[in-house]
């Protein structure tokens, strides 16, 4: 099939956000499975397309708003009243406008259309009238953005997420109806598109492009950190997760043990002193890897965590929130479920004496990749089925 495939982020060769490397992941999948697809989208200014031959890019944009200045925040919040849009989608309207849609009619036809998450067709409601279209639920938006409204300190924050929520439930709902199809990242996400959705729905396993565990046996550096933790922190809900494991659970971890944050940070984040914030690192395997026991600390949030499945294709132990695995039904031996800080520190002290005295508590993740790989395919080929012409 010839597909378009529509998104505000096009994937490049190093993508270092979890939706950026579900992007490639899913790509990757459909373009193996011998369809012709078109990446149609935006990538971050100095950036090019990992696959240039196969992507239209129609601007070079900041999307995130830790990035961008004040002022720019300023305009993409009056853009979202005067548009009565959500703010995500106002944003992709003002870097689009007069250029996606024509993009899309000018590389056309396609036999369908992959909406890459909510905020495109929620900016370009005319997008689903160019051909079939298959939507991509990263997360359930609604929820995520209700979620925030609740942990948010400021009020003024809590009444634009709650707005956030509101507007992103009307787009949500309209575009389940409408679509030909939709794919979720977790069973959770898929139940919550109701009865009516059940018919039309799947479920997407994912792959991170971290790679596989090493070897049995094969030589490792010693590791540089006892607790590492890697994800896109300026993203609102995993922010709450770090704020978390900062403030309530690494003051109940002894102070000899060394903690590392990557990703990308917030520019107002402060971690004690025996917490480094190493932020973006060059490559999530190896980062991962110069560390003795993963931490997953997610409180909010919808969808999958990809951080949580780099851990299981790496063969980490870790230690998680029952948030951090949503979407599986049996973890690794080597993962502990924690609920409260007290479970969660304990967990991460009982893991680490067992790794110092001798015992890595590492495991062939080579299983896990070979069924996610099996599984997202499978899934990929049932959604084309309902929009095959």
């Amino acid at each position: 099939m010839r597909l378009a495939f529509l998104t505000s982020l096009i994937p490049v060769a190093r993508p270092d956000t979890g939706f950026e490397i579900a992007n490639a992941a899913i790509l990757s999948a459909l373009r193996a499975a011998g369809h012709d697809v078109l990446a149609i989208g935006f990538v971050r200014p100095g950036e090019v397309p990992a696959d240039p031959e196969a992507a239209v890019v129609v601007a070079e944009v900041d999307i995130e708003n830790a990035v961008v200045p004040l002022a720019r925040r300023l305009e993409w919040l009056a853009a979202a009243f005067r548009f009565r849009l959500p703010v995500a989608s106002a944003k992709l309207r003002q870097a689009g406008a007069g250029r996606l849609v024509e993009a899309v009619e000018a590389h056309g036809p396609f036999d369908a259309i992959v909406l890459n998450s909510v905020m495109l067709p929620g900016a370009f409601p005319e997008l689903l009238q160019l051909a079939p279209c298959i939507l991509v639920e990263h997360n359930i938006e609604h929820a995520s953005a209700r979620q925030s409204a609740a942990y948010a300190g400021n009020p003024l924050l809590r009444w634009l997420f709650a707005r956030e929520a509101r507007l992103l439930e009307e787009i949500e709902r309209r575009l389940w109806r409408e679509a030909r199809f939709v794919w979720t990242l977790s069973e959770e996400d898929r139940q919550a598109l109701g009865p009516a959705g059940q018919g039309k729905s799947d479920v997407l396993p994912l792959l991170s492009g971290c790679g596989e565990a090493l070897p049995q046996g094969a030589p490792e550096a010693p590791p540089a950190f006892d607790i590492g933790l890697i994800g896109t922190w300026s993203w609102e809900p995993n922010r709450v997760g770090l704020d978390w494991f900062l403030r309530e659970v690494c003051p109940l971890l002894p102070a000899d043990l060394h903690v590392a944050v990557a990703g990308r940070l917030p520019a107002d984040l402060q971690a004690p002193p025996h917490v480094a914030l190493v932020g973006r690192v060059p490559a999530a395997d190896a980062f991962l890897r110069s560390c003795r026991i993963v931490a997953l600390s997610s409180r909010a949030g919808t969808g999958v965590q990809l951080k949580t499945i780099e851990a299981m294709q790496l063969g980490m132990p870790a230690v998680a929130t029952p948030l951090s695995c949503r979407g599986f039904t049996a973890l690794p031996a080597n993962f502990t479920l924690a609920e409260t800080p007290a479970d969660f520190a304990a967990a991460l002290v009982g893991r680490l004496g067992a790794i110092r005295a001798g015992d890595r508590q590492r495991i062939d993740g080579a299983a896990f990749l070979d069924g996610q790989s099996a599984a997202l395919a499978e899934a990929l080929a049932r959604g084309l089925a309902a929009v095959r012409p």
